[in-house]
């Protein structure tokens, strides 16, 4: 018989992460474990003692369906950075102890590279004592920056959110007969996954975002501008899509040029980023002297669950379960990646990686998508997202409203 399982949420969330937790639980139980526990508020939950019985609250099959359908993380999060183990071991024999009391089997962690970096230490420091528990990431995340992984789960939801969002902002924007640009803000630190899905919006009815600015090229604002002012005559509207984290060419965040919002999280990444699409709407009112406004997608492109992508959804419990499936086999130390096989017709299947290669590393958007200008992407990134967003799964309304399902 099967040990105990313990599974927990890390980082942001995304609008399927609870469909890996799906996963992850149903394929533990069929696989006879006697116990699927939960952290509440991820490794710094545990480290509090909040563990709870997952058997006691998802009794049903129709809990599992909401579960599916509910966005954010059912079971907390945190960003909880673990010390490494040679400078402290104080947390790890604490969470060891509790590994221990729970009769623990195997642990999973659902979530980035910093959630793959817990994951890694865990394991390092397990296989240094000796212990026999399997340690496993289940990855989840809008950026879709983690190596080794086609593309994560949650990020083409969210990519279908900002295409969707944006195509409607378009119509929009066309209302008036006046000179006006829109500068929409999207997600993304460091990478531009998220703002090249804009480009998404296009199709036979709609042009599409006229400019993508990704972190990957550093902003040229005289070379903007005058592309700006080039799209002004050709048409009335302009819409312009950018990710937040686009840097200058000094490599200074725009939205610093703003306001200095210099709070960081426990692994030292930029806790806000805000302002960028202010910035630009602004330059380009100052400088080009026509119609602007800024518009900030913020958090509704990890949340919006009522545009999640089917695929996505699968996909994102297909990850959990085969996560546990290689637990069952004696794998530790991996995390669960996506594998491409062909594009049309759209097929992948699951493989192991290592974990160590994944944490704490960045995928950034390929150089040979990216437009010569720097400025748009090409026919290689829409022949690699357009499957990602495909087909849906409606949510469950009651009285007018989706029904999720909340922890306690």
């Amino acid at each position: 018989m099967m040990k105990n399982v313990l599974v927990g949420q890390s980082g942001g969330p995304t609008a399927v992460i609870n469909s890996s937790l799906a996963g992850v639980y149903e394929t533990a139980k069929a696989c006879g474990a006697p116990h699927v526990y939960g952290m509440q508020y991820g490794i710094e939950g545990v480290l509090e003692g909040k563990i709870v019985d997952l058997d006691t609250v998802l009794s049903d099959k129709m809990d599992i369906e909401l579960l599916k359908r509910t966005p954010s993380s059912f079971l907390g999060s945190c960003r909880h950075k673990l010390p490494d183990a040679a400078v402290d071991e104080r947390p790890y024999h604490q969470l060891f102890e509790l590994f221990a009391q729970y009769d623990i089997g195997a642990v999973f962690y659902i979530g980035g590279n910093d959630s793959m970096d817990t994951i890694s230490k865990l394991s390092t420091y397990g296989q240094s004592i000796g212990s026999e528990i399997r340690f496993i990431g289940v990855p989840k995340t809008i950026d879709n920056d983690l190596m080794l992984t086609d593309h994560t789960p949650g990020y083409g939801s969210a990519a279908k959110y900002i295409a969707t969002i944006l195509k409607e902002v378009i119509c929009d924007s066309s209302v008036y007969d006046l000179r006006s640009v829109t500068v929409a803000e999207i997600m993304g630190r460091h990478t531009g996954w998220l703002a090249a899905a804009s480009s998404l919006a296009a199709g036979p009815d709609c042009n599409g975002p006229d400019l993508i600015l990704l972190p990957e090229r550093a902003f040229d604002e005289e070379a903007f501008l005058a592309r700006v002012a080039e799209l002004e005559k050709e048409r009335h509207n302009v819409i312009i899509a950018v990710s937040e984290g686009v840097k200058n060419t000094d490599g200074v965040f725009l939205c610093d040029l703003v306001s200095t919002a210099g709070q960081l999280d426990a692994f030292g990444h930029k806790a806000i980023l805000s302002g960028t699409s202010r910035y630009l709407a602004e330059l380009i009112r100052v400088r080009l002297g026509c119609k602007t406004r800024a518009i900030e997608f913020s958090t509704l492109q990890r949340c919006a669950s009522h545009l999640a992508s089917r695929t996505d959804i699968t996909e994102a419990y297909q990850v959990g379960g085969a996560s546990v499936e290689a637990a069952m086999r004696g794998e530790t130390a991996k995390m669960c990646a996506i594998k491409r096989l062909s594009d049309q017709p759209y097929r992948v299947e699951t493989e192991m990686v290592d974990v160590t290669q994944v944490a704490n590393f960045e995928k950034k958007v390929p150089d040979e998508w990216i437009a010569a200008d720097g400025m748009h992407v090409n026919e290689n990134f829409e022949r690699y997202a357009r499957p990602l967003i495909q087909a849906e799964l409606t949510p469950i309304y009651i009285n007018g409203v989706p029904r999720h399902i909340h922890l306690g």
